[in-house]
């Protein structure tokens, strides 16, 4: 029993360890959140509430001027499903990184799964043989992730409309998510994707209903999985 918590508790740090320079960028981002929740006028409990079933910064600022404007409930969801379609990639790729987790663990692990996460575990998750050390090198940095989040978005929920707006956060939190995508533009198919995406959602930015970025990000989950379907028939058997 005590090497069993000793791998675990070993791959706990050095996951934290690898995550925590990174992690400071979720600051801003929490902070922009509860202030958009704050600023279309969710109460405290409604913002928190969001925050912490939901727990997708990009679904939830995404949603959000379309829960303003009352928009049908089918086109809220539609959106967010969408605006989370990168992680379907996300699980395929790291999925075998939990080969001998217990399931409920897996649960868990999809629940707190985020960008920043999926790229500092990715490497290791594949290639460490211990799963005992692998769970905890996981579930170290994403439980701080959802710690951070859910402190600093509630401190962005009563902070809205005190903090200067010379301090510029919601820029500060789109130079965080650019250092986000520096790491996984290392894999191929997450490249093709964001460059897919990206163009897709800037020559479609005029449809109505901000329905050019839903489409954007549909035609880069697709792109995404033909080139790992490429990738995979291309490798030799």
């Amino acid at each position: 029993m005590v090497h069993v918590h000793s791998t675990f508790w070993s791959g706990a740090r050095e996951g934290f360890t690898v995550f925590l320079p990174l992690s400071v960028g979720l600051v801003p981002w929490a902070l922009v959140m509860g202030m958009a929740m704050a600023g279309v006028g969710f109460t405290p409990l409604q913002a928190m509430g969001m925050n912490v079933l939901v727990f997708a910064g990009t679904a939830q600022l995404g949603t959000l001027p379309l829960i303003a404007a009352e928009a049908p409930l089918w086109l809220i969801l539609t959106t967010a499903l969408a605006l989370n379609l990168r992680f379907v990639i996300f699980s395929a790729a790291i999925a075998p990184g939990f080969r001998g987790v217990p399931m409920p663990a897996r649960w868990v692990s999809g629940f707190l799964l985020t960008d920043g996460v999926f790229a500092v575990c990715l490497d290791k998750m594949l290639t460490v043989d211990d799963p005992r050390w692998r769970l905890g090198y996981y579930l170290a940095p994403a439980v701080w992730s959802w710690v951070l989040w859910q402190g600093f978005a509630l401190i962005g929920v009563f902070a809205s409309g005190i903090l200067p707006k010379q301090w510029s956060l919601e820029f500060m939190a789109t130079i965080a998510l650019i250092v986000l995508l520096v790491p996984m533009a290392k894999v191929r198919p997450m490249l093709l994707a964001a460059v897919v995406g990206g163009l897709s959602a800037t020559l479609l930015r005029n449809m109505p209903l901000r329905l050019g970025v839903v489409a954007g990000i549909v035609a880069g989950i697709a792109a995404g999985f033909a080139a790992e379907h490429w990738e995979h028939r291309s490798k030799p058997t």
